[in-house]
């Protein structure tokens, strides 16, 4: 018989599966950590009770020694749960720009991506918690970040899911079947990287001076902000159609926005509105800081003749006529604003 946390688990699969096409696979990702083992145990048993077919994607980073072989071990777990198909992926890492933990996630990504097209997946489920999610918030906090990054993980996010960031990690981890022995990621528990930091030194402080319940409250403000961030979003996607000026776009890469439209914006939309204009134009967003987009904001607020703001990617922007223009060519001497 399941125990309580393996009923849990199941409700909140089940709960995440029920738009999807019943036709078309669902996968997991496990890296044979407790949460993801869990997770893909649930999603077997709500499968088989659901006539669904549910297969499971292990990727290995061939970061530590015997990776491969826990790779295999992993699947084979994964095989006996009942799932199918399953496939053990070996991704390197390469060094790159996000730092190791940066491109190893890309790449991890990447591989899902490529799992899910290959088996037409609808949809691949992740095993972030509740406790998760709190790390993340806090990880934002600390680097300054807006709403957006404060809100957190999406329980979808494209075809993602995460249906645990519900349930906290004990509940978590205590549904993971008896018989089966999880891998702890030492990385996990390693002071070098921030959220191991977070997990195992902040949020047990924070807890202990501010008493339990620390984690519940920091995941319920995401839900939150990430409301807020997403009808500010909307509103920006708006006020940047009505900004807009497509005769001074003289490049397919010339974003021309009218000074006195993005002007009249309050300032959390206005910054939006830059932000995408700067994206659209060819800066790259992981390198664009929100430094970046208030000196781009000074061309509006703070106006003193400057000749433009250089961003990411060899972008500029710059005030010229009643516009603002961002892009890799130079901008226009002139132009006209819309009355």
């Amino acid at each position: 018989m399941a125990s309580a946390e393996e009923l849990a688990v199941r409700r909140s699969v089940r709960a995440m599966l029920t738009d999807l096409d019943p036709a078309r696979p669902v996968l997991v990702a496990c890296s044979g950590g407790a949460d993801s083992l869990a997770l893909a145990a649930a999603l077997a048993a709500v499968a088989v009770r659901d006539g669904r077919t549910a297969g499971a994607v292990t990727v290995d980073h061939g970061l530590q020694d015997g990776s491969a072989v826990r790779a295999r071990t992993v699947a084979g777990m994964l095989v006996t749960f009942g799932l199918d198909p399953v496939e053990a992926v070996h991704v390197p890492v390469r060094s790159g720009p996000r730092g190791p933990e940066g491109e190893a996630r890309a790449a991890r990504y990447g591989a899902l991506d490529a799992a899910a097209e290959r088996h037409r997946a609808e949809a691949v489920l992740l095993g972030h918690t509740r406790d998760d999610q709190a790390e993340t918030v806090l990880l934002g906090l600390a680097r300054g970040s807006g709403a957006r990054s404060l809100a957190g993980m999406a329980p979808v996010t494209g075809r993602y899911r995460r249906p645990l960031l519900g349930l906290d990690r004990d509940t978590v981890r205590a549904a993971v079947p008896a018989d089966v022995k999880p891998w702890d990621d030492p990385h996990n528990a390693d002071p070098a990287y921030a959220r191991a930091r977070v997990r195992h030194r902040l949020l047990p402080a924070l807890e202990a001076e501010l008493g339990p319940g620390v984690v519940a409250a920091l995941s319920r403000t995401a839900d939150l902000l990430r409301a807020d961030a997403d009808a500010l979003d909307g509103w920006a996607e708006s006020a940047m159609t009505e900004a807009r000026v497509p005769e001074a776009e003289s490049t397919s890469h010339l974003v021309a926005l009218d000074l006195g439209v993005v002007h009249r914006l309050p300032l959390a939309v206005r910054l939006r509105v830059l932000r995408r204009a700067a994206i659209e134009a060819g800066s790259p967003p992981t390198d664009l800081t929100a430094a970046h987009v208030f000196r781009v904001d000074e061309l509006i607020t703070e106006w003193r003749g400057q000749r433009g703001i250089d961003l990411p990617g060899g972008i500029r922007a710059a005030r010229s006529g009643g516009l603002i223009t961002v892009g890799r060519h130079r901008p226009p001497l002139g132009g006209t604003a819309r009355q």
